[in-house]
């Protein structure tokens, strides 16, 4: 590996990239999509950030696939067809299709090309970004001993929960280096509590399968092209249709989880082996997601949902408790308290898709995301004013008002 690079192989991502890239490939290839970083904590750049972080995306033209990396995805993820791992082989990463402007101390990010391509570009841009301000910045981590006894402490507490935990900590670590020293103790300790990680070069080296489905850009992009109405029923059925049996989680607060609600009717409900929490109140939603399902005469006792919004063990310990007493399967997804507790502050951006020329469409159109929680909302303020009105949506935080009393 080049010690050089931040991101030193193609793999170096979150497994729904990938994903969502094949069925991009497959039902929209000639869609564009242009994204942009929010700088949700309002960080101060320090000089020169921009030119670095250009020369990072350099060096990631030079990344391909390798027939190594090939064969392990052929493997483990058998769903990904040899068309989809042909288109994989030849992808080079473009850093023309990334804008970067440094004012003072503000950065800004633009993002533009076809969404098959561009697509790749949030996770590991992210996770550079968190990396150089580190380094720039001068600050200092505890020490990896420390950091293995935290991981270790963490991971024996979720052992006495007996719940499933996976690692989504890509995006915000604090470096690759810390990433992997985490991955390596929970993959070592965490059997059979640990499941895997979302990252798929970490995954590859340690011989693990990668986990995640799809995000929220994926039902954003079906909300512009079949309407705020139906998006979350249409992408579900997109997706069903190029993973049938595969993959089967379903995403439920892109436009709030009672929208997904509408949406998620008893044909899909029974396919879905289960649905991913992302933000708003967990005990809440779980009661919801229950009923839910009890309305449409399924046992709760056979479904999944996915936690993975700001865990920690103490949140997980509630979670979980409540999931047990309620009769439905709790798995847990760790972000940045794996990947970036080395006492300083994580860094709060995303870098979220705000615009998508669909086939037919000769102008660019404004995607959305509501979310449950009107902090994680994203987009363009006239297009959510737009989606709330055509949704029905007031008070969007009302449902969550019990969420810091709880977690």
């Amino acid at each position: 590996m080049n010690e050089f690079m931040i991101v030193s192989s193609l793999l170096d991502n979150d497994f729904y990239k990938f994903t969502m890239q094949n069925a991009i490939i497959k039902l929209f290839p000639s869609v564009k999509a242009k994204y942009e970083l929010i700088n949700r904590g309002k960080h101060s750049f320090p000089k020169n950030f921009a030119n670095l972080l250009k020369e990072n995306l350099q060096k990631m033209a030079s990344l391909k696939l390798s027939n190594e990396e090939r064969i392990y995805l052929e493997k483990y993820c058998p769903y990904l067809d040899s068309a989809y791992l042909d288109f994989l082989k030849k992808y080079q990463y473009n850093p023309k299709e990334v804008c970067i402007f440094q004012n003072g101390k503000n950065i800004k990010i633009h993002i533009k090309g076809l969404w098959s391509r561009t697509i790749l570009w949030e996770v590991p841009l992210m996770a550079i970004i968190s990396e150089l301000y580190y380094q720039l910045t001068g600050t200092k981590r505890i020490s990896d001993k420390k950091i293995l006894s935290l991981t270790k402490e963490k991971l024996n507490q979720y052992k006495k929960l007996n719940v499933k935990i996976g690692e989504y900590g890509t995006r915000r670590r604090y470096s690759y280096q810390v990433h992997k020293l985490v991955f390596n103790l929970l993959r070592k300790e965490g059997s059979p509590f640990f499941i895997g990680s979302s990252n798929v070069h970490l995954s590859h080296i340690f011989s693990k399968k990668p986990i995640g489905t799809h995000g929220h850009e994926w039902i954003m992009f079906h909300a512009a092209k079949y309407g705020f109405n139906i998006a979350d029923k249409m992408a579900m059925e997109n997706w069903l249709n190029i993973y049938g049996n595969h993959l089967k989680i379903a995403l439920s607060d892109t436009y709030t989880s009672p929208i997904f609600f509408k949406n998620f009717d008893k044909k899909l409900a029974n396919i879905f082996e289960g649905v991913r929490h992302d933000s708003g109140d967990p005990i809440s939603f779980t009661n919801e997601m229950i009923k839910h399902y009890q309305k449409l005469k399924i046992n709760p006792i056979n479904k999944k949902i996915i936690f993975s919004d700001n865990l920690n063990p103490h949140k997980v310990a509630i979670i979980s408790s409540f999931c047990n007493k309620k009769k439905i399967n709790p798995f847990f997804g760790i972000g940045t308290n794996f990947t970036n507790d080395v006492g300083l502050p994580s860094m709060n951006i995303v870098i979220k898709m705000v615009q998508t020329l669909t086939e037919k469409s000769k102008k660019w159109i404004s995607v959305v995301k509501l979310s449950n929680v009107k902090e994680k909302s994203t987009g363009n303020k006239n297009m959510i004013f737009l989606a709330k009105r055509i949704l029905r949506i007031q008070n969007q935080n009302n449902k969550n008002k019990h969420s810091k009393n709880i977690i």
